[in-house]
This record gives structure tokens, sequence and C-alpha cells, in this order.
């Protein structure tokens, strides 16, 4: 098995060389990921400047761009070869409910499962790198035991608890929570005086009841939600269509 390994927290974050170590054993791995941390980057192409690609020392690979450049790129020259599995993370705390649209680590996976290859995004239920080892173990798990069972392709979104490996109970199938709208911008000064502004913090979840993510990782669960990319409002193109005849 060949897995594509990315991340949006960039190449050095504790959560990439965690699940690196925990797939090389089971799988031909190669790491793209940025070269600095690009959380909220979402599905973002670097379109107005060239990319470089340089290697590590310890044979990561780091792109001086977005996570969707980084796939992108590794995808369509840098790899002589189709990987079987796209994974990105371990993201540094949850990508659940609508956080989904903003992560960088979804869109890596993302940018895998447009191009026809089976993507896995996973990240950590709450910030801090707790328990780091055993997400990625757990990860390996949840690759090794379901990575045939959907049909092919697919992109899974997996939150997965900061807690011991012992701990980490088998994973329940979720559907995105909702948040409320996002708290308001944070006003300040640069040092010449100039007013700036520093993106608020996400909203309360605003349904976090029993199937969604947010009550999963609540509840000790790792989630998984499968996603999909079509975006059109069915119902909405119905009506359009009748009102446009």
């Amino acid at each position: 098995m060949k897995i594509l390994i990315s991340n949006d927290d960039g190449y050095l974050a504790p959560g990439i060389n965690a699940l690196a170590a925990a797939l090389a054993p089971i799988a031909d791995i190669v790491v793209v990921a940025p070269d600095s941390n690009r959380s909220g980057a979402s599905n973002s192409l670097s379109l107005d400047r060239p990319l470089s690609v340089q290697q590590a020392a310890n044979g990561f690979y780091f792109v001086n761009g977005t996570p969707t450049d980084c796939v992108h790129v590794a995808l369509t020259g840098m790899l002589d070869y189709r990987p079987d599995l796209v994974v990105s993370g371990i993201n540094n705390g949850p990508n659940m409910g609508d956080d989904t649209l903003y992560s960088g680590t979804v869109a890596a996976a993302t940018e895998g499962y447009l191009f026809g290859i089976p993507a896995i995004a996973f990240s950590q239920g709450a910030f801090g790198w707790e328990h780091i080892d055993a997400a990625a173990r757990h990860a390996r798990d949840i690759i090794v035991q379901y990575m045939e069972t959907l049909p092919a392709p697919y992109l899974l979104n997996v939150n997965i608890p900061n807690l011991p490996y012992e701990q980490l109970l088998p994973p329940v199938a979720t559907r995105l929570g909702r948040r409320h709208q996002a708290e308001p911008v944070i006003r300040a000064q640069d040092p010449r005086g100039k007013e700036i502004f520093w993106i608020g913090p996400p909203g309360a979840t605003k349904d976090a009841g029993e199937g969604t993510d947010f009550y999963a990782c609540a509840s000790g669960r790792t989630s998984i939600t499968p996603l999909q990319i079509d975006l059109t409002h069915r119902t909405q193109l119905d009506v359009l269509a009748k009102a446009l005849a």
C-alpha cells in the first residue's frame, strides 16, 4: 500500500510526525506538507506565484504553499505513481461541524478525493497534542480495518478524542454538527497605531445532539463522518427551474 500524507500544521508538527511513524510499518509513505502552519487555508490553491518543494533531513517534503497545493503538486507531477490512499493530519484540535469548510486538514484530503483517491482527514478532539501517539495508532487501526470497507473513492473526516490508546473506543458513524455564527473580530492596533483585526473565535455549538461529530467526541468516541463535494441545493434547484421556465 502506498500512502500520501499531508496536513495543515506544517511538516514539523507533532501530529504529522506521529502519523507518519505509525503508518510507515504498514505502507510505503511519502510526506508532502506545508513549510509552516496553514490552518484555515481551506481548499485554496496558490495561483499567483510558483511553488518550491524541498526535502527535510527526515525525508519529508515541504512546500511553500497550502495543504491543497501540497497534495496537488504531489499528484500532478512530483510522484511517479498513484497513491492508494491520501491521509491528512493529525490536526492539532478538532475539525467538526462547519469548521470542515475552513479546515486545511480536510482540504488536503479533499484534494486527493477530487483525483479519485480514497482520502481520510484525521484530527484530535482537543488542542494541545495530548496523547498524539495514541491518536496516530488509532488512526492506523482505522485505516487497516476500514480502508476497503467503503466503495472507493471516499472522503472521511475523523476526530479522535485526546485519550490514552487503551481508553479509545471503537469509532461511530456521525453527521456534521452545526455552530452558531462566529464571535466578533478582535480589534487591535499595530505598532504604528493603525487599526487591525484578528478573526474572532468560532461560535458555540448549535447542533451537537446525538448522531453528530460533536456529540461523539464529547462522549469519548471517535467520530467518522463521510463527506461529499456536491454543494448543489437540490430542493432550490427544482424551485429555480420552475421559476425560470
